[in-house]
């Protein structure tokens, strides 16, 4: 049972167990709460036998004893479906994001930014609501159901027929609802997700939409995507309750069958009028929490799209390896690399070289030759489909990918800032690291130019992603980040390729300090940027084309050569050295 609901709802151990212990209380809650109906019962009969004074003490005792059950058995329910619910729903979002974590990167460049937040917010919160308002009070309802249905048969069989004959046929009419409600929410949550895309996309692209006066055309394409979405909500609702209203419409009948019935029993003399009662009144709360139960039944099955969704990021394959990482230096060797994405295209089909330690390896190349791919696979962002990559005679397959990128420090052209200070931000480098020592490293990346113009230095806060810097101060963070980590390994993908002449100026200072005796990987565009590099790996068309110094590479007058005469840069002017 346990496993069932594991596989059922995504939920750890500990949140399974808690659920049967749910369930159990809705089932006590729900006798608790048949308790005045047996009382009310046995003062009707006393009250026919004009006994009722003889009993009152009983009454008063029994009103209490009720009372008291239905609080404590209240209380019990709430705190397993609510306050159980919630720490599993804490549970589940912390195993969530270490799974997420624990991915390679290809999984995220598969699925959408906007389909993830979905699953960590909305599926979340789905199975949360579900937890605490709608499984155990459907399990719990059913066996409570299920037991007093078994007992009224040994009460009167034919009164039990005419009162349960209602149930099943509800349940089979809303459980034939599940795959018309699949069908509905998977509608509903791809236009949700497609609304999401296109509000994130409206947000970040504003700038760009006005000033091309295209913000209008955007909006009217969002406020189509709204009036879908509410159409799929819609239709998603009418698809559940066109089952669960019938379903209920059937359960009134089963009032009418049990009062026609017992009539007729009663005339017949095959029936006491206290037996004719105590089924009313069994009936009366027999059907009303079944109703319930087919709304929640129909809320379970459109919760499994959520849980399918949930379980398919949990489904996929971890990378791991070793916590040790001591490798003989830190040469990185590429063997016969190959590699591809998702959709079958080959990246890389062969490559093979050696970036060596206290070197600059440059890799250029024309866009989608695969220079990003070869540097993300050494760092582990990707495993390589065939091939090795080893550093120091380590396979970087055998390292856990948190431990290789200890050995890191990366430098991109897109940089990631958080709306905190400049400080917090650099410190991101090392995470410990004292104020001192961001501040050298600081000091280092060139940093303390345009901080000391801020109003309160270090401790500015730089906004949403550094929106209050430049792209050069921006880039200058970055770099500092490098300094403070001070990893053996350097990659710099296109680390100036969008800075003006004054600003890659102050960033070319930066990274000639930093790149000093470690193991260094460029990519870049401007040939300009790796004419002083020791090597350079021109990739094309997945394969090395080419391969050697800038100056053996211009007299070979292959690939190199080209792109440095189609871009008229002289094989002088480094700034490596």
């Amino acid at each position: 049972m346990k496993n069932y609901f594991k596989q059922k709802f995504a939920l750890s151990d500990k949140g399974a167990k808690d659920m049967m212990l749910a369930i159990l209380a809705v089932v006590a809650a729900n006798f608790a709460l048949m308790f005045p109906v047996g009382l009310l019962y046995t003062f009707t009969g006393d009250y026919f036998a004009h006994s009722t004074e003889e009993n009152i003490v009983l009454y008063v005792v029994g009103i209490g004893v009720c009372i008291l059950l239905i609080a404590v058995t209240s209380v019990w329910q709430y705190n397993t479906t609510f306050l159980t619910t919630y720490i599993e729903s804490g549970v589940r979002r912390i195993n969530l994001a270490e799974k997420l974590r624990k991915l390679p990167l290809s999984f995220f460049a598969k699925r959408d930014l906007a389909d993830l937040t979905g699953s960590i917010m909305g599926d979340a919160e789905a199975l949360e609501h579900a937890g605490s308002h709608q499984i155990p009070q459907y399990y719990g309802s059913i066996i409570s159901t299920i037991i007093v249905g078994i007992s009224l048969f040994f009460m009167h069989p034919t009164m039990a027929v005419a009162a349960v004959w209602p149930l099943p046929i509800s349940l089979l009419i809303v459980l034939t609802s599940k795959k018309v409600q699949n069908i509905f929410t998977r509608k509903q949550v791809a236009a949700k997700i497609d609304l999401n895309e296109g509000v994130q996309e409206f947000i970040e692209t504003s700038r760009d939409l006005k000033s091309n006066n295209a913000e209008k055309a955007y909006l009217k394409g969002l406020f189509t995507k709204i009036s879908i979405l509410e159409k799929r909500q819609i239709f998603s609702e009418l698809g559940a309750a066109m089952f669960v209203v019938t379903a209920q419409m059937l359960l009134k009948f089963g009032i009418a069958t049990v009062a026609l019935t017992g009539s007729v029993l009663l005339v017949d003399g095959k029936l006491t009028l206290m037996q004719f009662f105590c089924f009313l009144l069994v009936a009366s709360r027999l059907y009303e929490p079944m109703a319930a139960t087919l709304v929640n039944l129909a809320a379970i099955h459109a919760l499994q799209v959520n849980v399918d969704r949930m379980s398919s990021i949990s489904a996929c394959e971890e990378q791991s390896g070793t916590e040790v990482f001591a490798p003989k230096g830190y040469d990185i060797v590429f063997e016969n690399i190959g590699f591809s994405y998702e959709d079958g295209k080959t990246v890389l089909s062969d490559v093979s070289f050696v970036a060596k330690q206290g070197q600059v390896t440059a890799l250029v190349g024309p866009s989608g030759g695969g220079k990003t791919t070869v540097s993300r696979l050494a760092a582990r962002f990707w495993d390589a489909d065939k091939g090795r990559i080893t550093i120091g005679g380590t396979d970087v397959k055998s390292v856990d990918p948190e431990t290789l990128l200890s050995a890191f420090s990366i430098v991109f052209q897109d940089v990631t800032l958080f709306n905190n200070t400049v400080m917090e931000n650099i410190r991101v480098g090392r995470k410990g690291a004292t104020d001192a020592e961001v501040l050298e490293a600081a000091k280092l990346a060139h940093c303390d130019e345009f901080v000391k113009e801020l109003p309160e230095g270090y401790h500015t806060n730089i906004g949403e992603n550094g929106s209050e810097l430049s792209g050069g101060e921006r880039q200058r963070i970055s770099i500092a980040r490098a300094f403070l980590k001070d990893a053996p390994i350097i990659l710099l993908d296109e680390a100036t390729a969008s800075l003006d002449v004054e600003n890659e100026t102050m960033v070319q200072k930066a990274l000639s300090t930093l790149i000093k005796n470690k193991t260094v990987l460029v990519i870049a565009h401007r040939m300009r940027t790796v004419a002083g590099a020791d090597k350079v790996v021109v990739l094309s068309d997945g394969v090395v084309a080419e391969e050697g110094t800038p100056k053996e590479l211009l007299q070979r007058g292959g690939k190199f050569a080209e792109m440095v005469h189609m871009q008229s840069v002289p094989d002088t002017g480094a700034f490596y050295g």
